[in-house]
């Protein structure tokens, strides 16, 4: 049946081309493709800056590498509402984990970041003469893109930029691509600057820390990434794992700490957390979850889609029922800071920084932090309501018309909202967190944790600055639930579930077809790219 249905995409892909069988078969060059023969760029420091702009709108995106990170996971999930968000099933295939080798969620970024893996080789191509600031830069954007793939799909596509443009690029996986990542952030470590911090504009580029976050996010999932293609296994090195402490103690030595400001951390000010961000507008991230009418008086408002499970929102500590703060973010219902709240009303235009004036108001701070449940209000303190005038209450669950459970009909009302990018500081702020302090010292705790040390001290320092209880002990689904509960729309939940093997498991929505089934484990190859370089294999069970 998978040979069949193989052949179907592949008869599909070469009619839609216009082939016959006495015609060559083009495919047109892209990704790891280079159209005409190498010969260095002209200009490396615009290549640089256009590589960046391609960076930043990627990771601005709701859809794709946020999608597949983030939507196939328990963290994020889209109902269609009336007519909203059906997009042919796109956003229920990706919780569901049916997705296939057709769905643009898996093709394009596939495409994306093998485009920029390969624009930043031009760059470091000896042709180009790149200045060695603007190489070192490449460089960690290289080891950015490959990361990326070799996480999202096993394989990478290499082009050596000195081999003719008629050579298919290499492919490589598991320990050789490690190894080659690797490589790359080692130079990133010696040559980049030590940035601190505090450091706020400066860390939109990456430093010392930012290679030293990244290589030990890559040690931590090592064992995984080298076995993904043959069968899986494999148990974290205990060298790995010292290593991963040894990184995040010299990003502590650089001044980074934990900050006990969580929402402040999403601001675009300086912060102690940030590592590295990038200048991605934040406008989706604002707009995907929130209602159309929750600016209220301020006018527009989102487009009320993205959600979460109850059963994330229960990992936090407070009213399973209610989620409410005052104006100051002060918690009324017992939750932790991280959890966020609803408040009842708007606070007063004072002029602080980021904030704009809407009738004596303060732009967007109707809009509550974290996660947003029941009743939402106005500026004014009056109670919004959705576009039938029905009172907007966002609810636990997800049903249809008939109450059913059900992740289509559904009202513009269901699920949990998540909020951590504030539109009260500016909805279309272009600073988007990308590596921060916390996820390292989780990290840190988890490495111990894997070697036989206790991180109960460590994990409690975290949630006792968040609010949160002290725990007695600390087991690995605690780690996972900290990291769940410290991370969450930041990106980690595929790469975290997959490394506590808890990705595979069962969660509201899941097809039931679909749990334990380890080709969820990878995307597929996208179709084109098997065509055009018949040096990519399918992954496993796509075939």
């Amino acid at each position: 049946m998978k040979k069949v249905q193989f052949k179907i995409y592949l008869t599909s892909f070469l009619l839609g081309l216009g082939l016959v069988s006495c015609t060559d078969l083009e495919i047109e060059e892209t990704d790891s493709f280079i159209s005409e023969g190498f010969q260095g760029l002209e200009n490396p420091a615009s290549a640089l800056e256009a590589l960046y702009g391609d960076i930043r709108g990627q990771l601005a995106d709701q859809a794709n590498t946020y999608a597949l990170n983030e939507v196939t996971t328990d963290a994020q999930i889209i109902p269609t509402r009336g007519a909203d968000w059906g997009d042919n099933g796109r956003w229920r295939k990706l919780h569901q984990q049916e997705w296939g080798l057709e769905d643009s969620d898996v093709i394009t970024p596939f495409e994306q970041w093998n485009k920029n893996q390969l624009s930043a080789s031009q760059i470091l191509d000896e042709r180009s003469n790149s200045p060695e600031d603007v190489k070192l830069q490449a460089r960690f954007l290289r080891a950015y893109a490959m990361w990326r793939i070799l996480d999202l799909y096993g394989q990478i596509p290499f082009r050596d930029t000195s081999l003719p443009s008629t050579a298919l690029p290499e492919v490589i996986s598991g320990q050789a691509a490690v190894d080659f990542i690797l490589a790359d952030l080692d130079a990133c470590i010696s040559g980049l600057p030590a940035l601190t911090g505090n450091s706020g504009d400066e860390l939109k580029r990456p430093g010392k820390a930012a290679a030293r976050f990244l290589k030990a996010k890559i040690l931590l999932n090592k064992h995984i990434y080298i076995n993904q293609l043959t069968g899986g296994g494999g148990s974290p090195d205990a060298g790995d794992m010292a290593e991963v402490i040894s990184l995040v103690d010299a990003i502590t030595a650089d001044g980074y700490e934990l900050d006990e400001n969580y929402f402040e951390i999403f601001k675009a000010s300086p912060d102690k957390e940030t590592i590295w961000f990038t200048e991605s507008n934040v406008q989706n991230v604002i707009y995907a979850p929130m209602h159309l009418n929750q600016y209220g008086l301020a006018g527009g408002g989102g487009w009320n889609g993205f959600s979460t499970l109850a059963e994330y929102y229960d990992l936090f500590e407070g009213d399973p029922e209610s989620n409410r703060v005052e104006t100051d973010l002060t918690p009324l219902d017992e939750q932790e800071i991280r959890r966020g709240g609803v408040p009842s009303e708007g606070l007063p235009f004072t002029g602080r920084e980021f904030t704009e004036d809407v009738e004596g108001y303060e732009f967007g701070s109707n809009v509550g932090f974290g996660f947003l449940i029941n009743q939402q209000y106005d500026l004014d303190g009056t109670k919004l309501q959705d576009r039938q005038g029905v009172d907007l209450a966002f609810t636990r669950d997800f049903v249809d018309g008939t109450g059913a459970t059900n992740l289509i009909n559904n009202s513009e009302r269901t699920g949990i909202r998540i909020i951590k990018y504030n539109p009260r500081f500016g909805e279309t702020r272009l600073h988007k967190v990308q590596f921060r302090y916390a996820d390292a010292y989780l990290m840190k705790a988890e490495a111990m944790f894997r070697t036989g040390g206790d991180p109960t001290e460590m994990i409690n320092t975290l949630r006792v600055l968040r609010d949160a209880n002290p725990l007695g002990s600390v087991s690995e689904s605690d780690i996972l639930d900290e990291r769940a509960r410290e991370l969450y729309t930041e990106g980690w939940r595929r790469n975290d579930l997959i490394r506590f093997g808890q990705y595979l498991r069962a969660w509201e929505f899941k097809n039931e077809a679909e749990i334990g089934n380890e080709k969820r484990l990878l995307f597929p190859i996208p179709l084109p790219q098997l065509l055009a370089n018949p040096n990519l294999v399918q992954n496993p069970g796509y075939e």
